[in-house]
């Protein structure tokens, strides 16, 4: 899945529910942590419109909410 990119937070729960997810089903996606790359925090802010984390861009498109992105990522 490499046209894929995660965003993460250090201490995010939903972050972290949605990392769990891709360990256990051996997805594999670029996942960048955006307190500790600040250009990915801020690529994250002027293309998605919000610091929220996580978030999934896919196909030009941002997805937030853990749960959406695990459903996304099972189809």
């Amino acid at each position: 899945m490499s046209d894929y990119k995660l965003f993460v937070g250090t201490a995010c729960p939903h972050c972290r529910k949605v990392e769990n997810f891709l360990e256990e089903n051996n997805i594999e996606l670029e996942i960048v942590n955006i307190n500790e790359n600040r250009d990915a925090m801020m690529e994250l802010i002027q293309n998605g419109g919000k610091r929220q984390v996580p978030c999934l861009f896919h196909d030009g498109e941002y997805l937030y909410e853990s749960n959406d992105i695990i459903e996304f990522l099972k189809k």
